[in-house]
């Protein structure tokens, strides 16, 4: 294959629709946003998307991703439908500014394979917000999955009159490493979602990017939480979608007086809890990371397993009823301890702390070791806690008594960003730390006139105590 020429084929279609896309008014916009998010939520669509997705990437849970594309597509198109993406968005009489939204052009849309059921719909719906078109480089075990949830989006613009290659994904038979890097060289902007290497590809393509870093969530639990809330709401995160997000619990730190406590709540909720120092966790390490200690690197087949998946590969059985496994982590945290790092699969590591001093010291070297400016949660009565972890934690979102896979994102009970690509910020060797959304796919033109000029004094702009200040030259 010619990945060059393939892909400017694709792009030159791409382009001809969004020169059409650009032309469109507030209310077409919304009306095939709205197309496509109500036809995206249809349950037959939904159920052969979900089916499709874990037959063929072999990972992940069926119902999951069914409710997945539910909550998340209609959430994020109930967030953007009353906004304005065309023409003039804001003005400011007083300073003599106009400021008119405008696309960016064609997006490159780079789809993990831990959400290949749900970025095509949610990036479709904040590239074509903006007046944008896009096209997707889906993961080689998504690749027919993304190819069959573009060609029912497509369908959709059809029915409303709109050019269907506003919607493209690479066919499945081209999909490639060469494919994406071209389609990254030949792109207006790159919104990329996944692990750090791929996002660090991304950045250095020459196209201006948007990427995201790599997850590791650690939450803490304090005495005074409730105890039975906090066990059900992180299990309830860490067995979603078989904790194929980036945001699911990995390390929870739990106040020392309520350890005993807290694992037998854990235990009601199905975990298997195996100890420190046991055959089992020996096993277990060996099974996720084969190459340690010459590398961290997971194995290929752990993210998004089941945990009768994960015992079977680390030799050992599970009872009925087992959901998640925590796994005792008292030695450290750090890349000399790989427990402490992401597993993306339903597995938490439980570290027992005395102090929430040393909560905090932890949680910021499981950081550092990885997830550095991804999240982090609490659960507390205590606002002191939680305003002292915000400002020393370098993340991009605290949550506080939530479950961090299902809020992080957004969700109908917090006020988190909907979205499913979320920013680390330059601590993740990010361009932002937001939550992505339809808005950080757009251009900007400001229209300035001129004003009456209003000079303030130097008395009015400088403080006295820096004015009376004399510095030698």
């Amino acid at each position: 294959m010619d990945a060059e020429k393939y892909i400017a084929d694709l792009i030159n279609r791409s382009s001809a629709a969004q020169e059409i896309i650009a032309n469109y008014d507030q209310e077409k916009i919304d009306e095939i946003t709205g197309a496509i998010a109500w036809h995206a939520v249809n349950e037959e669509f939904r159920e052969k998307a979900a089916n499709m997705m874990v037959e063929e990437s072999g990972i992940g849970s069926v119902t999951d991703k069914f409710n997945k594309i539910q909550v998340k597509t209609k959430g994020l198109y109930n967030q953007m439908r009353d906004e304005k993406s065309v023409g003039i968005v804001e003005e400011y009489p007083d300073k003599g500014l106009v400021k008119y939204i405008k696309p960016m052009g064609v997006i490159a849309a780079l789809v993990p394979i831990t959400q290949g059921e749900g970025i095509p719909i949610f990036k479709t719906l904040m590239a074509l917000k903006g007046g944008n078109s896009i096209i997707f480089s889906p993961h080689p075990r998504g690749k027919e999955t993304s190819k069959f949830i573009t060609n029912h989006l497509r369908k959709v613009l059809k029915a409303f009159d709109a050019p269907e290659d506003l919607i493209i994904s690479i066919d499945p038979e081209k999909v490639s490493m060469e494919a994406s890097n071209e389609l990254m060289k030949q792109a207006d902007f790159i919104l990329a979602t996944g692990g750090t290497p791929m996002v660090r590809v991304a950045y250095s393509s020459g196209t201006p990017a948007i990427g995201v870093g790599t997850g590791n969530t650690p939450t803490y639990i304090d005495k005074s939480a409730n105890l039975e809330e906090t066990a059900d709401k992180i299990k309830t995160s860490k067995i979603f979608d078989h904790s194929t997000s980036c945001s699911s619990e990995n390390n929870v730190l739990v106040d020392a007086s309520i350890y005993e406590d807290m694992i037998g709540e854990f235990e009601k909720q199905g975990a298997l809890l195996i100890k420190e120092g046991s055959e089992e966790k020996e096993k277990l390490q060996k099974a996720i990371w084969p190459n340690y200690p010459n590398d961290n690197a997971l194995h290929p087949d752990v993210p998004g397993s089941s945990v009768e998946a994960l015992a079977e590969m680390a030799g050992f059985e599970v009872p009925d009823g087992v959901n998640f496994f925590i796994v005792e982590e008292t030695r450290g945290v750090g890349a000399e301890y790989p427990f402490t790092g992401e597993k993306l699969s339903p597995i938490s590591t439980l570290i027992k702390v005395e102090t929430f001093d040393e909560a905090l010291d932890k949680m910021d070297g499981i950081l550092h070791y990885q997830g550095l400016g991804h999240s982090c949660g609490i659960h507390t009565t205590s606002d002191a806690q939680i305003d002292q972890m915000a400002q020393r934690m370098k993340v991009g979102r605290m949550l506080v008594n939530q479950p961090q896979s299902l809020g992080n994102s957004g969700a109908w009970f917090n006020g988190m960003p909907v979205t499913m690509t979320l920013g680390c910020g330059t601590w993740g060797h990010n361009s932002t730390s937001d939550n992505i959304t339809w808005k950080n796919l757009v251009n900007y033109t400001t229209v300035s006139r001129v004003i009456d000029p209003v000079e303030p004094t130097d008395e009015e702009v400088f403080p006295e105590s820096i004015r009376n200040k004399e510095i030698k030259i």
